[in-house]
């Protein structure tokens, strides 16, 4: 309560229901200067007013309106009934919130209107109050209205524009079934019994949380409240109590130590001690000597070790035991994949064997066909003789000529299809936006007057090359094919024109298509001859192989010497030593096809594994990027025999290259041919002089010899060799002969060296 009122008893009767959730809105509230912490009870003093609704959620400038509403309620109600007051709630239609207000019954309706104006902050003008159906005047009183002091009435508001003013409360209702308005009956001591509105004030903010505790048997949760009144201030003592000297103890610590002197007094001469009351002890159980009671005591430490020692080996044999589980778990894992990789090499074998479409394809194939060859030439040769021999070589040859008949059909068709879609890739290519991304991460797409024309040029060229058309379309296409070439008058234009007009003089007398089709054939090569022209197809200058200044061809051709042709350097292999080699490509292939037949695809693979595991174990590499597939050939050919170093394997799809010693980068001169089983363990050793014999470490030292000799003749591996340059004669001792070489008997001493090992050297 907001004052005490002596021995005045009070009954507090609740004339309004409960706040439903989100139904009813708090209107009799305190200004907000008077906010507390707690609820708190407040009794309407002088000409009772309107009481303030919603305090917490409007600001100090709208008290002005309230102030002014119950300054005006003392002219209309005076010191009498009309200064009583009565509890009236306000239904917002259509929303059916509830607002209460502690409303003085001499005000009248316009009064009540500019409140709750004020509170839902709406036009005065369009509120409309509503009295049992009925609309209550602005000028009468809820006093005219049949209001009884003390009382309470229900009323409806609706807003005349509900669409720019609706009505709604500023926030939600507050979740607690405290009423807003209460009536209090107060008794005094002389038995008169009064009503007093009273207002229950809610604090603006949350309280804070002060603790509590929780009783063990119901579990129930008490929590401290904040008190809604300033504790006591302590009376003013006249001195200081609160201070340093008051607080400071000062401790001393002294030590200190009391005698414990023991004696015995025994019988002697001029003592007499009397033994009455003596009596004889006897010791329980065995004695137990100093050294029987230092053995119990080793034998429980050494049983305490023994179980220690137990533990201890116990867990050391688990730990040997995961990392065999996980070493077994490892072995499976690289068995499993070993096996994937060679099925997925006899697959890929396959597939290009069974359909070729690069050169590498049908290089498999002919090596695979003069493998084939072979085997039968040694098996006629090993049973068969004279004519029988003859006759029996004879079948052989027409039968490998029908083989490669059949390899060329299927490489001529192979090549027409790589024409195809090159030259549908180089149509896309010059068709296609200039694309770029932008600061926000976006795709930009532009297309320039090269591209677009590029791209009708692109549909004019797939339009001519459908055969399947009928014979409509194929003029409408010959039609517009004429009309795009006579924007050029030149000799290529001419001819085309030429073949169009003859072709349609054709088709009109009534030519089978069948019959024209190389007639189409010369059209559909003069036109794409006429798209690579950069002068009329400006978007293609930039993707032909061919450069159009004189000056750049010059510098970029070279001879064949084989076919002395000058062709551009991407016509020859490349190789180690930075220059084109002397044959072009077409020239190496068609004399690998015709002689040896050897396929090169196995040796891309070691080079291919080689690069990606240096490039792991140093992203710095040089040499096995310099490195090319004719020089990794000589160095697993001749330098290594093509055999592994350890178990002499010869399959060279399970082949590989690594690092001789592991530490040092890889290079011809330190490395080893090893399978694939065999690397892994072999990168494992640390020091190769303690894990092989010295006899394995002089033939592995032998052959880096004969890769550092031949491979310093090349001057771009000669820049990473050094001071590790190995003189122009080299000397090889062995156990009974020595022999001196140059660079031109190479060959021949990995020949006798190839000898030596066979027989253990």
């Amino acid at each position: 309560m907001s004052e005490q009122r002596g021995n005045e008893e009070l009954q507090v009767e609740e004339n309004t229901e409960p706040r439903g959730e989100g139904h009813e809105e708090q209107a009799a509230r305190s200004t907000p200067g008077e906010r507390r912490a707690d609820h708190q009870v407040r009794e309407p003093h002088g000409p009772a007013g309107v009481g303030s609704s919603m305090a917490a959620d409007v600001p100090e400038e709208d008290a002005g309106p309230r102030a002014v509403l119950q300054d005006e309620a003392a002219p209309h109600a005076g010191e009498g009934v009309g200064s009583s007051t009565a509890t009236v709630k306000v239904v917002l239609v259509p929303g059916g919130h509830v607002m209460t207000v502690a409303f003085a019954i001499g005000l009248r309706v316009r009064e009540l209107k500019l409140h709750l104006a004020a509170e839902l902050r709406v036009p005065a003008e369009v509120l409309q109050i509503s009295l049992d159906g009925r609309v209550v005047e602005e000028q009468r009183s809820l006093m005219e209205l049949g209001v009884q002091p003390q009382g309470s009435t229900r009323m409806e508001m609706s807003s005349t524009d509900p669409t720019a003013h609706p009505l709604r409360p500023l926030r939600p209702p507050e979740r607690d079934n405290v009423p807003d308005v209460i009536t209090v009956r107060v008794q005094t001591d002389k038995g008169v019994s009064r009503e007093v509105v009273v207002e229950i004030e809610r604090p603006p903010q949350q309280k804070a949380f002060l603790g509590g505790y929780r009783h063990r048997l119901t579990e129930v949760e008490y929590h401290h409240a904040a008190a809604q009144t300033p504790p006591k201030r302590r009376p003013d003592r006249g001195g200081v109590v609160f201070c340093r000297d008051t607080q400071t103890v000062h401790v001393r610590s002294r030590a200190q130590q009391r005698p414990a002197d023991v004696a015995t007094q025994m019988t002697a001469v001029g003592c007499y001690v009397s033994c009455t009351s003596d009596r004889l002890v006897a010791a329980r159980g065995a004695y137990v000597t100093a050294e029987e009671r230092h053995g119990a005591r080793l034998r429980a430490v050494i049983r305490l070790q023994a179980f220690v020692r137990r533990w201890l080996a116990r867990q050391e044999v688990d730990r040997l035991r995961r990392d065999r589980d996980r070493r077994l778990a490892w072995l499976q894992l690289q068995e499993r994949r070993r096996r994937w990789e060679k099925e997925e090499q006899l697959t890929e074998r396959r597939l290009r064997q069974t359909n070729p479409q690069r050169r590498k394809d049908f290089h498999l194939l002919y090596h695979a066909l003069e493998t084939w060859r072979r085997e039968e030439e040694q098996r006629i040769s090993g049973c068969l003789r004279g004519a029988d021999r003859k006759a029996a070589l004879c079948s052989l040859l027409e039968v490998e000529t029908q083989l490669i008949s059949g390899i060329e059909r299927h490489h001529v068709a192979a090549r027409d299809a790589g024409r195809e879609r090159a030259v549908s890739s180089l149509l896309d290519e010059s068709a296609a936006p200039h694309r770029w991304r932008a600061a926000d991460g976006r795709m930009v797409e532009m297309d320039s007057e090269h591209t677009v024309r590029a791209r009708e040029l692109r549909e004019l060229y797939e339009g001519l090359s459908h055969s399947s058309v009928s014979r409509e379309q194929r003029l409408h296409v010959l039609l517009t094919l004429k009309h795009t070439v006579k924007e050029h008058e030149c000799q290529l234009t001419r001819d085309v024109v030429g073949l169009i007009d003859r072709e349609v003089d054709l088709m009109t007398r009534g030519v089978k298509a069948a019959r024209l089709e190389g007639l189409r054939k010369r059209i559909s090569t003069l036109f794409l001859q006429y798209i690579k022209t950069p002068a009329f197809n400006p978007g293609v200058a930039k993707l032909l192989k061919v450069p159009q200044k004189a000056s750049q061809l010059k510098n970029d051709m070279f001879l064949c010497g084989a076919c002395r042709r000058y062709l551009l350097s991407s016509d020859f292999s490349p190789t180690a030593g930075a220059r084109p080699s002397a044959r072009c490509r077409d020239c190496i292939d068609l004399d690998n096809v015709a002689r040896s037949r050897e396929d090169f695809s196995r040796y891309e693979n070691i080079l291919r594994r080689l690069r990606a595991d240096e490039q792991l174990l140093n992203a710095e590499a040089k040499i096995p990027f310099l490195l090319q597939v004719e020089d990794l050939r000589y160095l697993v050919e001749v330098v290594w025999a093509s055999r592994s170093a350890l178990q002499a394997r010869s399959d060279l799809y399970d082949l590989v290259l690594v690092r001789w010693e592991r530490r040092t980068d890889w290079s011809p001169w330190n490395c080893i041919l090893l399978s694939k089983e065999e690397a892994p363990a072999h990168l494992e050793v640390e020091d190769v002089h303690k894990a092989y014999e010295a006899t394995f470490i002089r033939r592995i030292q032998h052959k880096h010899v004969l890769a550092r000799r031949h491979f310093s003749q090349i001057p771009v591996m000669a820049e990473h060799l050094g001071d590790q340059l190995v003189p122009k004669t080299v000397a090889v001792v062995t156990g009974r002969r020595t022999s001196h070489t140059s660079a031109r008997e190479g060959r021949g001493l990995q020949r006798k060296l190839g000898g030596w090992e066979d027989k253990g050297i």
